[in-house]
């Protein structure tokens, strides 16, 4: 798609904007940030001990993935306790301690709500499963009779995201089957009810105590899930997001069309995929999409709006611009920007932005949409590379087909190239953090970690990995504890070298204290971004394409600031009288940069 139209994409607006317009928020994954007692297991004083490393990697604020009270069957995303911490991580004083440290530093705090499901462990569902049929108790839940004679079939057929069924039965006090509750996750996350008052009034209670306790703002999991649509009608539809994918790789009408020569993944070659890849788009809005999006009656149910314009209130009662952050799978972009108008949440994650892979037809009209979405609802666009869900792009940009985006890396599997991959990925970031708006990095990313590819199976504890008999692998390779120093124990993970998972021998050169002050290191190049990006007012700037460069290279300015990506092979020439200002390869190792070239797979700032 060759730039013809040079109009600004996005406007820029003022460097004073509210902070979380602009704000670059780095998510701690707490089992696995840093364990101060020994356990093996990332904790709080962990977190605590190294809030120094995020304000002088230059983030504005940090997500605290649960923490709470939980049995950890799901890393904790099975919460029993809303207001507790869980001993594994500490005490609420810990928790307290945190945040007071945090703020000292002037890093905002946000923590993860969960409100479309609890654990199985969590008070009101040990009632409801000791109540009787049509009770208080069970109202909070979604339980339903089985069809069929003797109900011993489900309530529908809707399937788990982690794979099987959607439904659970029951086993009454007598010991006969009774009846079925749903869970669009695990067994033991059963959903809430969301059309019942008390579900409605205990989590406006929950946002108020840890809003009490100084927290800046919650990112909500599972946004897009909570109402279900009336009646739980069948779906035949695609269930997960790997279904969505194929879905999409086969489907050239009847809700997306394919623009270009093919179907995405239809006999192109991996160069292809890079270069020219057809971009699928949706019939109804022309806007592109990526299989980012859930759908069917599970999900993005307009009912969910009300609930967040009610905890936006609650929110906007308090001092300091605290702030929603929208976890929602939904396409095309521009349902998507519903969950961020003007009174509900502040930000959404970019998830069409994070599956595109490294493809820049792709990526051009998702940034450009992007835009036209969220501009249209007034609300910035908060773009994300990788999470504790998805393989780290580092390794997903190492894979043949850059595009795709497994669950999971096993030593069975495609190795992704680690030289490529990283390439890539200190590309990639480079460009998203010159973007407008909001964004969120994963914690290791700044310090180029890879995927875990060779983790051994019997050492998995996601429950994908376990509901799907091993077919999906699932994400603990990306949730592997982090390298502080290559020489200590476990890496200077652990005092005593202890990790719950462990990790790859590939993390030692990667550790912290090999890459701090190093000139052209991952690290340093996100510190460097991290500061220009302030120091130019990146976040609040427009967007301007730039005609003259061929489809694999995508080039636009920002205030002073002018970025060309380069996705293809050959090297190409920066603007003219600009001179560089950051590049993605080592400068040293790269010269080209120097001279105002842009090499291939790589990213260059220049300043005008």
């Amino acid at each position: 798609m060759t730039v013809t139209d040079t109009r600004p994409v996005h406007t820029a607006g003022s460097p004073d904007e509210p902070w979380w317009r602009q704000a670059v928020i780095y998510q701690v994954y707490p089992r696995s940030f840093a364990d101060s007692d020994g356990d093996g297991i990332g904790d709080l004083p962990g977190i605590t001990t190294h809030l120094s490393h995020l304000a002088e990697l230059g983030v504005d604020a940090l997500w605290l993935s649960p923490f709470y009270r939980s049995p950890q069957a799901d890393g904790g995303y099975d919460v029993a306790d809303y207001r507790d911490v869980d001993p594994l991580f500490g005490t609420l004083a810990d928790f307290d301690a945190l945040v007071a440290r945090a703020h000292e530093l002037r890093l905002r705090v946000l923590v993860d709500l969960v409100p479309n499901h609890t654990s199985d462990e969590h008070a009101w569902f040990r009632a409801a499963l000791a109540a009787a049929p049509s009770s208080p108790e069970r109202a909070r839940y979604v339980f339903r009779d089985g069809r069929g004679p003797r109900g011993d079939e489900a309530p529908n057929n809707w399937r788990s995201t982690f794979g099987g069924p959607a439904w659970e039965r029951t086993t009454s006090p007598d010991g006969t089957p009774g009846q079925w509750y749903l869970h669009l996750f695990d067994a033991r996350q059963p959903d809430l009810d969301w059309s019942n008052p008390q579900v409605r009034a205990e989590f406006e209670s929950v946002l108020r105590f840890w809003l009490d306790r100084g927290v800046d703002g919650f990112r909500v999991d599972v946004a897009h899930g909570l109402v279900k649509a009336a009646g739980l009608p069948d779906w035949d539809g695609p269930a997960t997001l790997a279904e969505e994918r194929d879905h999409l790789a086969a489907v050239a009408s009847g809700g997306a069309s394919v623009s270009g020569d093919g179907l995405v993944g239809g006999g192109l070659s991996a160069a292809q995929r890079v270069a020219d890849a057809p971009t699928v788009v949706d019939a109804g809005t022309g806007e592109p999409v990526t299989g980012a999006g859930h759908h069917g009656p599970a999900w993005d149910q307009d009912g969910v709006h009300e609930v967040y314009r009610s905890w936006r209130a609650v929110l906007d009662a308090y001092p300091g611009e605290r702030v929603l952050v929208a976890e929602a799978w939904v396409e095309p972009l521009s349902r998507l920007a519903r969950y961020v108008r003007p009174d509900e949440m502040h930000q959404a994650f970019n998830f069409p932005y994070l599956t595109a892979g490294w493809a820049p037809s792709t990526l051009r009209r998702l940034i450009a949409a992007s835009y036209a979405a969220n501009d249209a609802v007034g609300a910035p666009t908060t773009w994300v590379l990788s999470n504790h869900d998805v393989v780290r792009h580092a390794s997903r940009f190492g894979l043949a087909d850059p595009t795709h985006r497994p669950n999971g890396i096993g030593a069975r599997d495609e190795q992704p190239d680690a030289t490529l991959g990283l390439r890539r990925a200190r590309a990639a970031s480079l460009l998203t953090l010159a973007l407008p708006g909001s964004a969120y990095l994963y914690q290791g990313e700044e310090l180029g970690l890879p995927e875990h590819t060779s983790l051994d199976d019997e050492l998995r504890q996601d429950p994908t990995f376990r509901r799907t008999k091993g077919e999906q692998l699932g994400r603990d390779g990306c949730r592997i504890p982090l390298p502080w120093a290559a020489d200590a124990p476990g890496l200077g993970f652990s005092p005593t070298g202890a990790a719950w998972l462990p990790q790859p021998p590939e993390f030692a050169p990667l550790a912290l204290d090999r890459q701090r002050d190093v000139p052209g290191s991952t690290y340093e190049l996100y510190r460097a971004a991290l500061r220009l990006r302030r120091e130019h007012a990146l976040g609040t700037g427009g967007l301007t394409w730039l005609p003259g460069y061929p489809d694999e290279v995508l080039a636009f300015s920002v205030r002073d600031v002018v970025v060309v990506a380069n996705f293809g092979t050959a090297p190409v020439d920066g603007p003219e009288g600009a001179r560089p200002l950051l590049a993605s390869p080592d400068v040293s190792a790269s010269p080209t940069a120097e001279a105002g070239t842009v090499p291939g797979a790589s990213t260059v700032w220049f300043i005008r």
